[in-house]
């Protein structure tokens, strides 16, 4: 005999809550493993193509692991040299751009400039703040050997964590779905596809975008002449995973850095101002729509408000199950309302056939 539904509930929601508990509590020593676990997510489609192209899954997984390290051995030796070196220079350069900013302020508004004023505070105590905390900050973080302790542990945990759950991949879903509640097993079997094809179209697709931009806003800037260019440019592309957030952030950095370079050019910040702009309109009208589509369901609010809450909740840790998380609610709502537009709640007296809807057909079936 199946269990009552409310110790179905009770059974699921003490699951979740232990869930989320163990998120709050462990999320640090999780972090490998749920980094590691993505990755393989990700890795999973392309070692079964290799593996229907006849290779075994042990060797289609050794394959990709090469492949992948040698990438990032090659990413490193080309592009991290120099990425470091703008930040860098980035760091020295921010005093300047202060001071300059400053100077720029003070001319072109004095009364807002003037001794005691809000902005003239203001820019004043956080440059003292910066002062007072910026070096001891930097310097807490190079001397800390637990930070150097937990960056190798991660570096050396996740490659291992992604091999094993790469090979294994196609047994542990096996497993899972032979503990599925039998009564219950196809409709799982159905959410878990609808979640997979949510999940996987978003976040393959979006990762494909943030690369592509990257690297187009970092060789256009590059191109234009921007000091800073391939920083401005990787930054934008890391944060174009969160809607809206990655061109803000980036091109307000860029546009920043042209005035600094080029003021008095405008030329030439017009020019960085038009490669943001150019970025925007590729990735809403050709980028997005070609590799993400707009079947997902995962809408630029919902997952804004999914990362700041998860990441308030939970730190870095919270903002990376906030995408699984959220598309897995979205489908279970959709799945909701499917059954809610079925159900007698919603159609009501209305929706049965035999029951009439009109006093006139009430009074006809009563003669």
């Amino acid at each position: 005999m199946a269990l009552p539904v409310r110790n179905q509930i009770t059974i699921w929601g003490i699951s979740a809550a232990v869930l989320v508990l163990v998120l709050w509590k462990l999320g640090d020593v999780l972090l490998p493993f749920l980094v590691g676990g993505a990755i393989a997510y990700f890795l999973d489609p392309l070692a079964d193509r290799l593996e229907r192209l006849g290779l075994s899954r042990a060797l289609a997984t050794t394959s990709i692991a090469l492949i992948a390290t040698l990438g990032i051995v090659i990413l490193a030796l080309a592009v991290a040299p120099l990425l470091l070196r703008q930040l860098v220079g980035l760091v020295e350069t921010a005093p300047a751009i202060a001071t300059r900013l400053q100077g720029f302020l003070t001319s072109t508004f004095p009364s807002m400039m003037e001794h005691g004023s809000i902005i003239n505070e203001s820019l004043t105590s956080l440059g003292n703040a910066i002062k007072a905390r910026g070096g001891e900050l930097a310097q807490g973080l190079l001397s800390s050997a637990m930070t150097l302790v937990n960056a190798v542990v991660f570096i050396v945990v996740v490659p291992v964590v992604t091999f094993y759950m790469l090979l294994d991949w196609d047994r542990m879903v096996a497993q899972i779905d032979a503990l599925l509640p039998l009564d219950h097993a196809p409709t799982i079997r159905r959410l878990g596809h609808d979640i997979d094809r949510v999940l996987s179209g978003f976040v393959r697709g979006q990762v494909s975008v943030c690369l592509i931009l990257g690297a187009f806003y970092a060789a256009a800037l590059m191109a234009a002449g921007l000091s800073f260019g391939l920083l401005a440019g990787a930054i934008a592309g890391a944060l174009t995973f969160i809607p809206y957030v990655g061109a803000l952030v980036g091109g307000a950095l860029a546009i920043g850095l042209a005035l600094f370079q080029f003021w008095g050019d405008w030329m030439s910040i017009g020019i960085v101002a038009g490669i943001f702009a150019i970025g925007q309109f590729l990735e809403g009208n050709v980028i997005t729509p070609r590799l993400v589509g707009n079947s997902v369901g995962l809408h630029p609010l919902w997952l804004i408000f999914a990362l700041s809450a998860f990441g308030t909740l939970f730190g870095f840790v919270g903002m990376l199950v906030a995408v699984p998380v959220s598309a897995m609610f979205g489908v279970l709502i959709r799945f909701a309302i499917e059954h809610y537009r079925q159900g007698r709640l919603y159609r009501g007296l209305a929706g049965l056939d035999d029951t009439p809807t009109t006093l006139s057909d009430a009074t006809e079936t009563k003669a």
